[in-house]
């Protein structure tokens, strides 16, 4: 009986083998499967009074081949190469915005001081005229053209911020749940759930993919996940949602929220890496940056136009008046300011000192402070009005309430709401004075030579551009950075597919080495079959014994 039971044991390994490989076979396109095998080892030993006979095999567990070191490489490269493409994609219609002259503002722009100077050549000519109002409004339309391309870059950051919360919440609940039933199973059998943990893990690298994760096994064989600065989403079996809510500060602006589903706090500055990492930081870093940069040429070109436009006279022999209408700052309340009838007040003050950066004002323990967003620069314990970078920043009161903020906004909807005021060619002001007839070109001249001027405040700088030389140096700042992003996000593939592959060459289905297996596991099954049928034969002579 004891050949027949240690051909039994035989049997059933070499079964449970060849059920295992079968199973690897059929999940080696799965995604997030991990090659299982089982541990195989001797039965206990069974004393005689001539030694311990051994009582053939069994299988102790059936075990992932699973590396912590390399799945946690491939959750990093995962998450950095979702950030970079994602970057890179926004920056990269950037730059083809800019740059492009169909697209761009350069050209339209070169247009229009060229039209200028034809008019300065012949200023009576009613032709000549109506191309430099033409003109003037093709660079208007340029103006806002650009601009609402951006704001729709800025709305399809909302849906990626909407879309990648949504996706996480439910990932994250997917881990919790399986937390539950992976902490049970160890529980009840003492061995390992592998396909669930395979779909935990995959999980974790879906979620790496949208932002940076982090991992903190258990002792009770759960996960805990964090994401960004080490802010949980997983405990255990509990999940935490994430909220897509709307900036305290611009409604039309949405952050990732964290807390309380009445009252999320916004978490947007400590995530980075992913999708959503990549689409926040493109927006902060970049977006913004043009966009406000694009609005402070807007101001400065139209505000110079305007005011030399204002000291010339027309064909009527009428003083000029303002060539175009220029959209105001922006002072923004905050949301949870507790008295929203309390407001700030901006005005722009001097065009030529103008920056491209956001500002904030807060009240805090009886005192302003006043920060340049682009730079962090602080000004502590400000009276009002307070004058700096040609704007001028005050309150409607005198006592607002402490810890009330405000948003700056000087130059963001300038581009958006640039428009044309004249329209009439005879109301041009090409002329100094009417007593030199229509002939009089002085004016003309002076409005075609601001575009050789320095206008515009280039990055804080003591040093001012033209306005060409402003536009270049934002389309250049842009394409280097794009240019730097695609070196990085090729960087960052590299990583993810050598991460991938080391990862893959130890927990990947290898058919070739799934089929010798199989081969190995036939052969040991019909060697245990014929050990049995040896052992019947044995059984069977012995009983022919007593007959």
């Amino acid at each position: 009986m004891n050949v027949l039971n240690v051909g039994k044991s035989a049997l059933t390994v070499a079964q449970l083998g060849i059920a295992t490989t079968g199973h690897n076979i059929a999940n080696a396109s799965t995604p997030g499967y991990n090659r299982q095998s089982i541990v195989q080892k001797a039965a206990a030993a069974q004393s005689f009074g001539n030694g311990y006979l051994g009582q053939g095999a069994e299988v102790g567990t059936i075990v992932r081949s699973y590396d912590d070191v390399l799945a946690k490489q491939v959750i990093n490269t995962t998450s950095n190469q979702s950030s970079s493409s994602v970057y890179l994609q926004g920056i990269n219609e950037v730059n083809s915005l800019l740059s492009d002259d169909k697209a761009g503002v350069s050209a339209v722009m070169t247009n229009f001081f060229r039209s200028v100077s034809a008019a300065a050549a012949n200023p009576s000519d009613i032709a000549t005229r109506q191309t430099v109002i033409s003109n003037a409004q093709s660079l208007v339309s340029r103006f806002t053209a650009v601009n609402s391309r951006l704001d729709e870059m800025r709305s399809n950051i909302n849906t990626q911020v909407s879309t990648s919360v949504a996706t996480i919440n439910s990932y994250a609940s997917s881990i919790a749940d399986l937390n539950e039933k992976i902490k049970q199973a160890f529980s009840s059998t003492g061995n390992p759930p592998n396909d669930l943990m395979d779909q935990r893990d995959l999980l974790v690298a879906k979620i790496s993919e949208q932002i940076k994760t982090t991992v903190l096994p258990q002792q009770d064989n759960t996960y805990n996940v964090s994401i960004g600065n080490g802010i949980p989403i997983v405990l255990g079996n509990q999940s935490q949602d994430l909220y897509a809510v709307p900036n305290d500060t611009d409604s039309t602006r949405l952050e990732v929220g964290y807390g309380a589903s009445g009252s999320p706090k916004p978490i947007s500055g400590s995530l980075t890496g992913g999708a959503l990492g990549g689409a926040l930081q493109f927006r902060d870093e970049t977006l913004d940056t043009v966009q406000n940069q694009l609005g402070q040429l807007a101001i400065t070109f139209a505000t110079a136009f305007n005011n030399q436009h204002k000291q010339g006279t027309d064909l009527t022999g009428t003083v000029g008046q303002n060539m175009f209408n220029i959209a105001g700052p922006v002072a923004i309340s905050n949301r949870n300011n507790t008295d929203q009838s309390k407001q700030a007040s901006v005005a722009i003050t001097d065009p030529s000192q103008l920056t491209s950066s956001n500002y904030t004002l807060e009240y805090v323990n009886g005192q302003y402070n006043i920060t340049r967003q682009n730079d962090k620069y602080v000004w502590t314990n400000v009276t009002l009005p307070f004058n700096q970078d040609g704007i001028t920043i005050n309150t409607n009161t005198s006592s607002p309430t402490n810890g009330d903020s405000y948003l700056i906004k000087p130059t963001q909807y300038a581009a958006s709401g640039l428009t044309l005021a004249v329209t009439d060619v005879e109301k041009l002001a090409l002329a100094d004075n009417p007593s030199k007839g229509e002939s009089d070109n002085t004016n003309a001249l002076k409005l075609a030579d601001l575009q050789n001027q320095n206008f515009v405040r280039v990055n804080a700088s003591s040093t001012n551009r033209t306005f060409a030389q402003a536009y270049a140096l934002t389309t250049s700042a842009v394409g280097i950075k794009a240019n730097q992003m695609s070196i990085i996000n090729q960087a960052d593939k590299t990583a993810l597919d050598n991460a991938t592959s080391a990862m893959q060459s130890q927990s990947g289905v290898n058919l070739d080495e799934e089929a010798a297996n199989l081969l190995r596991y036939q052969q040991a099954y019909q060697a245990a079959g014929k050990m049995m049928q040896i052992a019947s034969n044995m059984f069977d002579t012995l009983l022919s014994l007593g007959r």
